[in-house]
């Protein structure tokens, strides 16, 4: 027993070493940091997967896949935002992440079974497209009711140290239980950590004795309210929630032209699946050891040092100079370091300091406008730029680069207006 007591009171002071956590912030920190883990660990099981599905269902017909995606946003959001108006988020949170376990275990079933591959293999990348938007968007519209602002600034990125931790595992695990499992057992083990992270959820609605824990607390056993168009007509009201939506698209159109080039080179490359599962799997690990350790060593002291700007302004400024190095040396080396480091600085610093500002909003901006932001405008982003992607096809990587750099030199001046936004609303409130 006196161990136990030993270990608990060390806890505290062995994360103050690592990130400013205040008293009464332990608990909420840690079961946000095992929620994001066990997140992103049961989505990066099956993202090797879904990249090679969407190969399997032919590379021509990717634009359409994404525009499919699109389509079924366009249904999910309404839903979702109708969920959220009428059941308590601490209920509503946990619900959602259900029903795409329930998801889950049907494709399971459709994979074993090697029922319609190469329709299922299409369902599959559509409906986890899909997917991997909601829950990530879902889990920090909660984290935004959860803290405050100056509490997000603080711990953000070492909550987001727990979703790289599990992006580190999960491509681990598919590589080493690919051969042994199957995708069909790769989905069902990402099944038990989605539930999983519905507990987490339930857990930290609960609150805890801190003012900000038991106003959370109340928050969350309350719904949203509104209508479920609710989402789109905020975003459109807001010059703020439009910039936030401006800031998404500039992300995912710069990262579909950089995927769209590096899809192409790898089919190209690789004829067997699973050698393209293991490619993936790979290069996904290499994205989030970098990610954990930009987040263990760097997002506290970029916010910290440089404030929101300086978080919001680094992943511009660096996916310019990827553009640049793609359109001087177009090879799969290159395009594989850029794509790495960009998704990287977008996990460890550019995400967590986007979440912030979405802390000095209110309920409905929290869980409609921003669900219509991150998988509505996100998806959009991703149909529109792979139609522009089918346009470009002859023009090469180093001519699609070209045609993407007049997007960041517009993503840098919105980043830094929001910046400005941002503090003047957090005063504010």
């Amino acid at each position: 027993m006196q161990r136990v007591e030993g270990t608990t009171a060390q806890a505290p002071r062995l994360l103050r070493r690592v990130v400013d956590v205040r008293a009464g912030e332990a608990a909420p920190l840690l079961w946000s940091f095992a929620y994001f883990f066990a997140l992103l660990c049961g989505y990066y099981l099956l993202r090797p997967i879904r990249e090679e599905m969407g190969i399997r269902g032919g590379i021509g017909r990717l634009h359409w896949v994404f525009t499919a995606t699109f389509v079924v946003m366009l249904a999910a959001v309404p839903l979702y935002a109708l969920l959220v108006a009428r059941v308590p988020r601490a209920r509503a949170v946990p619900a959602v992440y259900r029903f795409f376990l329930l998801n889950l275990l049907a494709f399971a079933a459709l994979v074993r079974a090697e029922i319609a591959p190469e329709r299922v293999a299409q369902a599959f990348f559509v409906w986890i497209s899909v997917y991997n938007l909601f829950v990530v968007s879902v889990f920090w519209s909660f984290l935004a009711d959860v803290f405050t602002s100056d509490q997000g600034k603080r711990l953000f990125g070492f909550i987001a140290a727990g979703g790289s931790a599990g992006a580190l595992a999960g491509p681990a695990l598919a590589a080493a239980l690919v051969d042994t499992l199957g995708p069909a057992g790769l989905v069902l083990l990402s099944a038990l950590l989605l539930e999983a992270s519905a507990r987490c959820a339930q857990r930290l609605s609960r609150g805890g004795a801190r003012a900000e824990q038991v106003s959370a607390a109340s928050r969350l056993a309350r719904p949203v309210g509104g209508g479920p168009f609710a989402g789109f007509a905020l975003v459109f009201r807001s010059p703020y929630l439009f910039a936030l939506a401006l800031q998404t698209l500039y992300v995912t159109v710069t990262s579909t032209f950089v995927y769209f080039q590096q899809a192409r080179i790898v089919a190209a490359t690789l004829r067997e699946p699973k050698a393209r599962v293991a490619l993936f799997a790979a290069v996904d690990l290499g994205v989030n050891v970098l990610a954990l350790t930009i987040q263990a060593l760097g997002t506290g002291r970029v916010i910290a040092a440089g404030g929101i700007l300086a978080a919001l302004l680094l992943h511009p400024l660096l996916t310019g100079g990827g553009l640049l190095a793609i359109a001087a040396a177009p090879t799969l080396a290159v395009l594989t370091v850029v794509q790495a480091v960009r998704r990287a600085v977008h996990y460890a610093i550019e995400r967590p300091a986007r979440e912030v500002l979405f802390t000095v909003v209110g309920g409905e901006e929290k869980y409609k406008a921003k669900s219509f932001v991150d998988t509505v405008v996100y998806r959009g982003g991703d149909a529109a730029s792979a139609w522009v992607q089918a346009g470009l096809a002859g023009s090469g990587p180093a001519g699609t680069a070209v045609a993407a750099l007049p997007l960041v030199a517009a993503w840098v001046g919105v980043a830094a207006w929001l910046a400005r936004r941002h503090a003047r609303l957090e005063r504010a409130s």
